[in-house]
């Protein structure tokens, strides 16, 4: 069935993008076939180094991260290649490119990931990935999509997502609230999914997460039947992100209770956590090498729970965090 004409397709004024140390440890690339394109943004990007890891998106305020994103435009030592980035349906010629994004996914665990990989690119009408304008190697550099969890309910990656999810989370209260959503709740929420390279410009997040969300609301009036139709009908969208934690957090109490406690990788992340109805930590189990950046830190995971009709203060806010001069 045709999809809607894309509505965010304005060209974005280029800026550089740092390319960190934690970046280059943590960024895969990977190659991709095309697909139908969404739209055109350009950017330029910069291979240079920062002091921080993420891109410096921990322990501060927000307007004290853009702050400090938008500042890095001076500590290039290096020259700039202008990229121009483009958003695509997700296709089957994808499926290297997302399966390599979400490798780490769920750790260090054995799970059916090339099956998650396919409920991603079979669902064309929700979902995007984004790869650069004539890129030769057509790396893949994001994908974002949204999943009905009742009706995957019965595909193997779903039951080990469900299982895993249910195992480490250690919260009374948080586990019944969990069991329900995953369970008698499950028809009205979406799994969010959105990976990416951490070197993406930050800049494409508010257009990123405005197409996804658009779609889902699309879907709701342009899926052939009913059954579709309801199965975009969010409630409730769960998130299962991963961030850093700082290792002395749980025994000093005042760090625990201060943002430096919390690095997020995405930040996009941060808001998410802010609007949640209820969230969980736990430690991820990962093989990933270790920066000198994060030697005080653990890797966790962080699932949260957000209702959709917060969703469009996270726009808000996320076209605020990340705005554009």
């Amino acid at each position: 069935m045709p999809r809607r004409p894309r509505r965010h397709t304005q060209q974005l004024k280029a800026r550089p993008l740092t390319f960190s140390r934690f970046s280059r440890s943590i960024a895969q690339m990977a190659s991709t076939s095309k697909s139908n394109k969404k739209s055109y943004p350009s950017f330029a990007v910069s291979k240079s180094s920062t002091h921080h890891p993420g891109n410096g998106f921990a322990g501060r305020t927000l307007e004290e991260k853009t702050k400090q994103s938008e500042s890095s435009d001076e500590e290039f030592e290096e020259g700039v290649v202008q990229a121009d980035f483009s958003f695509f349906d997700p296709k089957p010629g994808d499926f290297h490119g997302v399966k390599n994004l979400l490798q780490t996914y769920m750790g260090d665990k054995q799970w059916d990931l090339s099956g998650f990989v396919d409920l991603i690119l079979e669902q064309t009408t929700v979902g995007t990935v984004v790869k650069v304008e004539d890129d030769e190697d057509e790396g893949l550099f994001a994908v974002v999509t949204a999943l009905n969890l009742s009706r995957y309910r019965e595909q193997k990656c779903i039951v080990e997502l469900k299982d895993f999810l249910l195992k480490v989370c250690k919260e009374k209260g948080t586990s019944y609230q969990l069991k329900l959503i995953l369970g008698e709740q499950a028809h009205g929420v979406g799994l969010l999914v959105s990976q990416r390279v951490v070197n993406l410009p930050l800049q494409l997040l508010p257009h990123l997460y405005d197409a996804l969300f658009d779609e889902v609301s699309w879907a709701t009036e342009d899926e052939p039947t009913e059954e579709l139709r309801n199965s975009f009908k969010f409630t409730h969208y769960i998130i299962y992100s991963k961030i850093y934690k700082h290792k002395n957090a749980e025994q000093n109490r005042k760090l625990n209770n201060d943002d430096d406690a919390i690095i997020y990788i995405k930040p996009e992340d941060e808001l998410f956590h802010k609007l949640s109805s209820w969230f969980f930590c736990f430690p991820l189990q990962t093989s990933q090498p270790e920066t000198r950046e994060l030697k005080n830190c653990r890797s966790m995971g962080l699932v949260m729970a957000v209702e959709a009709d917060k969703i469009p203060t996270f726009r808000q806010e996320l076209r605020s965090l990340i705005s554009e001069p």
